[in-house]
């Protein structure tokens, strides 16, 4: 499903429209972006919860020559699904 497909999706379930649910869904996202860059957790019960995740420095290798490469150490988005998400999909 795509981003479009949501927004058409919200407004047609909330009737509203595709403008206000657009406006909608992407303050949704805005308001999960935010905490996260806080590293704050952002938790929808059921569904799931995002946080924030340290990825340590380590060494790669570059595909085309071989070469071993330093990666930096990074926060990366993490997203642990919900039991009721889990159980839905199953």
């Amino acid at each position: 499903m795509t981003k479009e497909e949501l927004i058409a999706k919200i407004a047609k379930d909330c009737k509203v429209t595709k403008v206000q649910a657009y406006k909608a869904l992407n303050s949704v996202l805005d308001g999960v972006t935010t905490a996260l860059k806080k590293g704050k957790k952002v938790t929808f019960v059921g569904f799931g919860t995002f946080s924030v995740g340290k990825r340590k420095a380590r060494t790669g290798r570059n595909p085309q020559t071989g070469q071993p490469i330093k990666i930096a150490a990074a926060r990366v988005p993490r997203f642990k699904a919900g039991k009721q998400l889990k159980d839905a999909v199953r």
